[in-house]
């Protein structure tokens, strides 16, 4: 990836919103040719999409919790993330190396929330589950440092 590519990608991951204008005060190009720079990133996947940060103590999902799941019985499918994608709870879903299989990162509105959806896991799945409860975030959607161990922006 070209280094203007690497430039645009860091502020886009800082700010999805961020206009061509910005952009191209920031990098030095034209409007236009940040536009076309946008549009090749976006059709090479390297931009994959725009989404909003939410506040998920605000929505009612205070609670954070990372939960490790296992299979049951080693012999079956390996087909946890089709069994569960169906539980909103579940807001991402890591193929991991180690004991476990997959980690996912849940977010509820309570305990009882996530007693609740940790059987929905098991049942669904047929795995165990180990769960490690998140007290606090200090910094969370990390841009990505792409410009030579620099600061991207500052």
């Amino acid at each position: 990836m070209e280094e203007i590519d690497r430039r645009i990608v860091t502020l886009l991951a800082q700010d999805g919103r961020m206009s061509f204008t910005d952009l191209a005060r920031e990098t030095g190009l034209s409007v236009s040719a940040v536009h076309q720079r946008v549009r090749r990133l976006e059709k090479r996947g390297i931009v994959r999409g725009y989404a909003a940060v939410i506040d998920h103590d605000a929505i009612g999902l205070p609670l954070t919790a990372f939960v490790s799941i296992k299979p049951i019985d080693p012999a079956a499918p390996d087909d946890a993330p089709d069994r569960l994608a169906h539980l909103h709870g579940i807001e991402a879903c890591h193929s991991v190396a180690g004991d476990e299989s997959y980690i996912l990162k849940v977010r509820v509105a309570s305990p009882v929330g996530l007693e609740e959806l940790l059987q929905q896991i098991r049942a669904a799945a047929n795995v165990s589950t180990r769960t490690t409860v998140v007290l606090s975030t200090p910094y969370e959607h990390r841009p990505p440092l792409l410009e030579d161990g620099a600061d991207p922006v500052g």
